[in-house]
């Protein structure tokens, strides 16, 4: 983590917030007396925590049975502590006493059963149902005890018991995709919803009967700016107190008095991701491996990433049970033509590869308003380009899963190896996205899943990883470090806690937070 100051600039004035009058807060971090944090958020259209698995603002309004420290381990939530009965495979948690969700109603082990049986559901289609698989059957022992038997070890189930409890008595009969409540969430966390603007900003106020205690900052703004350089002009502006920048946007701050630039490590990598589901796949598999080689990863984390990052060739990069011994496809241009012509594919007049008179190539879509994942496209788009492969890039409308040919996928998790490989790429999965199924990887993954003992996650986990680089569902390209800008006065940010995607994880001690004046 490299930790740089920066200068404050003399003209600037926070502009006008929904609610909130003109403040000058490049100036006093305060507003009506009060402290107050405005965010670079993406947009929300609803908090869902039980069905999307994504969401900064999800740490703030609720809390799990468990919680992540800054180094990732899992420590207390709204269990206070918990046993397991190995021969039974049964979990016993034991809850805090006096909770309350923010309308004041009493927070029991009724709310815990219920929010796990919703994500279990398959008809609610959460891509958080695999984490809980195992879970057989879910016992409320009394208003403040709950115990989960397990038909299988999981020994990432302690991980998963942060997921986000929902309230039962607002949402017992509700649809849990559409439900009015996911625009007006109801949590225990040390922040509750004091209003929402579509498409403008979310105000969170502090949970001043926080069962953890108070918060110190009064009120955090997650200001709507879901385009990367808007972000970075508004952060110039002195419109945002803290976001999340690019690489290019956060080197501009360098030097300069008054802010500080956050570069974390994280687990978050990019890869293009191939659609199994098309039927160019279907004929062209094969080929993949020619792909991987075609991509000159050093050389992308260099131009786009400005060297905050490092080349990837697997999800596990950033976690204990990474395997180094594997096919990283380093870039050998040589190589992918070999693979190409081997497989009969012929150089034609317009300077790509065809089979069977049909082109090599394909076009790689990109989600709207993320500049880096877009250059990354780019760029492994013009090095594929160079080997032969005809490959373009789209930012469609919307991102269609199943008719796309290639998406620029990002993912990745900070916490147990578990996470982000058993649902990303066992098959039919709930965030398997391109279809991907080989029963190696899944045998492997549930060989790690079921047991303690880390020499026999180790030895499952390298097997996974070896069998995933025969056969890549993705074309791995590189882990993207987390740049964060902040005003100087907040206080308290975990320098060196690993992000997990998308650089989520920052908030995870915002309690201990502060603004000086």
């Amino acid at each position: 983590m490299k930790k740089r100051n920066f200068r404050l600039l003399t003209a600037a004035v926070l502009l006008a917030l929904t609610g909130c009058g003109n403040t000058d807060r490049a100036s006093t971090g305060t507003e009506n007396g009060e402290r107050v944090l405005v965010y670079g958020s993406g947009d929300y259209t609803r908090i869902n925590p039980a069905m999307d698995e994504h969401g900064e603002i999800n740490i703030l309004l609720f809390d799990g049975l468990t919680a992540h420290d800054g180094n990732n381990q899992v420590v207390p939530g709204l269990a206070k502590s918990w046993e397991f009965d190995e021969n039974a495979c049964t979990y016993t948690f034991h809850l805090e006493e006096n909770v309350s969700w923010h309308d004041g109603e009493p927070f029991t082990a009724e709310d815990v059963k219920f929010t796990i049986e919703a994500i279990m559901n398959p008809e609610n289609g959460s891509e958080n149902s695999p984490n809980y698989e195992d879970v057989e059957e879910i016992t409320v022992i009394d208003p403040q005890t709950i115990s989960f038997h397990l038909a299988a070890p999981n020994a990432a189930f302690l991980d998963y018991m942060t997921m986000a409890v929902l309230p039962k008595h607002l949402l017992a009969g509700e649809d849990m995709q559409e439900a009015a409540f996911f625009r007006h969430p109801v949590g225990t966390g040390p922040y509750r919803l004091e209003g929402w603007d579509m498409g403008q900003a979310i105000t969170l106020v502090k949970n001043e009967a926080y069962f953890k205690g108070e918060a110190k900052i009064d009120k955090i703004i997650f200001k709507i700016v879901p385009d990367d350089q808007a972000k970075a002009m508004q952060m110039e502006a002195g419109e945002l107190d803290l976001a999340l920048l690019t690489p290019r946007d956060a080197q501009n701050f360098a030097g300069r008095e008054g802010y500080t630039c956050y570069t974390m490590r994280t687990s978050d990598y990019r890869g293009i991701l191939f659609n199994f589901w098309h039927e160019y796949w279907k004929e062209n598999r094969d080929l993949i491996p020619a792909i991987c080689y075609a991509i000159d990863r050093e050389g992308i984390v260099e131009a786009v990433l400005l060297g905050q990052g490092i080349p990837a060739y697997g999800p596990l990069q950033r976690n204990p049970y990474n395997k180094e011994e594997v096919e990283q496809y380093t870039y050998n241009p040589g190589k992918a033509k070999q693979i190409l012509e081997s497989a009969g594919c012929t150089m034609n007049s317009d300077g790509f590869y065809e089979r069977e008179g049909e082109t090599i190539g394909f076009v790689i879509s990109v989600g709207a308003g993320d500049q880096v994942r877009l250059d990354i496209a780019q760029a492994a788009a013009q090095q594929l380009r160079e080997v032969g492969i005809d490959c373009k890039v789209e930012i469609p409308v919307r991102v269609d899963w199943k008719g796309q040919m290639a998406y620029l996928i990002g993912w990745g998790s900070p916490f147990d190896a578990d996470d982000h490989t058993y649902k990303v790429f066992g098959t039919d999965k709930g965030a398997n996205y391109n279809g991907y199924s080989n029963q190696l990887v899944d045998q492997y993954l549930i060989q790690a899943r079921q047991s303690a003992d880390p020499a026999v996650r180790a030895h499952a986990y390298d097997r996974f990883q070896e069998e995933l680089a025969k056969d890549p569902p993705f074309a791995f390209i590189c882990y993207v470090d987390a740049d964060y800008v902040a005003d100087s006065k907040i206080q308290g940010i975990s320098e060196d806690t690993v992000m997990g995607h998308h650089g989520v994880g920052i908030f995870w001690n915002v309690t201990q937070w502060t603004i000086l004046e």
